[in-house]
């Protein structure tokens, strides 16, 4: 028991430490071999269509629609799809609709989930190139103009089927949001660069997304019984052997959590998806094809367990360490190390992202507090997502939500 310990007290230090010099280098690569080049040409300007999921949005919807009007792109369409809502998102959508001829309603009367929604918007578009957002984003207005050259070049452009797209964090009033500012960055931002240096990514961000149309068609598109879309529809795309590419300069502004509940309930969210994406796809190993994501699969395995083990031995080192000398690494004195690294890491990321966030620098000092919250945060996140995923209920149709933390400062209008 003793042995076992000391080899978890080990892997809770070295994991991170070692993950976060792979981010940073895989970063680095993809920042000087890719993002650092000319931007892609737009050869052609094939119609897109934009899904809007709204589920009481009632206090997002009309700043998100107006910004969606002015993108720098001829030839789009929007289609917000009102998914049951409870509060008056349907009766905004209508006035909406009188003031944006490119938008067009989806009103469903139940709320099946935000996978459900995709679904139908799909099949009611026009656009060769399906972009999904959240309700409470704003797409830049050249975001278009930066993810359709990925599916027109000839450049394999043939074979991507979707392109992710860069989440920043608007609201910037909290502690909260200014660290998960941050966040976005250093780990959401930095690890996508990095696995996108390896041909593979984890996942496409919700937030915002785009995909080839045909691509969605051949994978079966999102499943409607799991509680994350994108996840799901990143590993379908992929193994079909789908192309699936990050883009930084496609930047959406959205609305982070500000209170711990939600923050809580949408890293429980993420995680779970996650875990269920695991469950679902273990059978690449039995597929030479798909080595290549194997590594992926395997990091988010080897994340799991070492939010297990941070749980083991943190436990052990409060209860027992004084007795048994059980621990090599104590818990404190071995976190200075891994909030060094941490803190270069975020201080790299940033760098890469100020191109797109101006203002990003001056929060660099609210970046210390990530170490000491997210990792003993996100551990208990794991620990929590893990029996959810597993005893999810399998007889489900869909997979409902709802209404996120908009953050303090949203408001009707």
């Amino acid at each position: 028991m003793e042995n076992l310990l000391k080899i978890m007290s080990a892997y809770v230090f070295w994991y991170p430490l070692i993950m976060s010099m792979i981010w940073i280098v895989g970063g680095l690569l993809f920042y000087v071999r890719i993002e650092r080049l000319p931007d892609l040409d737009l050869e052609k300007s094939p119609k897109v269509s934009i899904l809007v999921p709204c589920y009481n949005e009632q206090s997002t919807i009309f700043e998100t629609i107006k910004q969606l009007d002015k993108l720098n792109y001829e030839d789009y369409e929007i289609i917000a799809i009102n998914d049951g809502s409870r509060d008056n998102t349907v009766e905004k959508l209508k006035e909406l609709s009188l003031l944006y001829k490119r938008l067009r309603i989806i009103d469903l009367k139940k709320n099946s989930g935000k996978a459900n929604a995709l679904f139908l918007g799909l099949i009611a578009s026009k656009g060769e190139i399906i972009v999904g957002i959240d309700a409470d984003a704003f797409l830049d207005e050249d975001a278009l103009k930066y993810i359709v050259p990925h599916f027109t070049t000839s450049n394999y452009g043939e074979r991507v089927g979707a392109v992710t797209g860069n989440p920043r964090v608007r609201n910037r009033s909290s502690l909260l949001a200014k660290v998960q500012l941050c966040e976005f960055s250093s780990i959401i931002g930095l690890i996508k660069r990095s696995q996108r240096m390896l041909g593979k990514v984890m996942t496409v961000s919700g937030v915002v997304a785009a995909y080839r149309k045909s691509a969605l068609l051949d994978c079966g598109m999102w499943d409607r019984d799991t509680i994350t879309e994108d996840i799901g529809v990143t590993w379908k795309l992929q193994k079909r052997f789908w192309d699936i590419r990050y883009e930084p300069r496609a930047v959406c502004w959205m609305l982070a959590p500000e209170t711990l509940k939600g923050y809580w309930k949408q890293r429980v969210r993420w995680a779970q998806g996650g875990i269920e994406a695991l469950l679902k796809h273990w059978d690449i190993f039995f597929d030479w094809r798909q080595r290549r994501l194997t590594p992926i699969y395997l990091e988010q395995v080897f994340s799991i367990l070492w939010s297990v083990s941070w749980l083991v031995t943190v436990t052990v080192y409060f209860l027992y360490y004084l007795r048994i000398k059980a621990l090599t690494y104590p818990v404190f004195w071995s976190g200075e190390y891994l909030t060094l690294i941490c803190v270069i890491q975020f201080l790299i990321a940033m760098f890469m992202d100020s191109r797109y966030d101006r203002s990003i620098l001056r929060y660099y000092l609210w970046a210390i507090w990530y170490p000491t919250f997210y990792w003993y945060f996100n551990a208990l996140v794991i620990i929590r997502a893990i029996p959810k995923a597993i005893f999810k209920n399998k007889n489900r149709s869909f997979a409902v939500w709802e209404s996120p933390d908009r953050g303090i400062g949203s408001s009707d209008n």
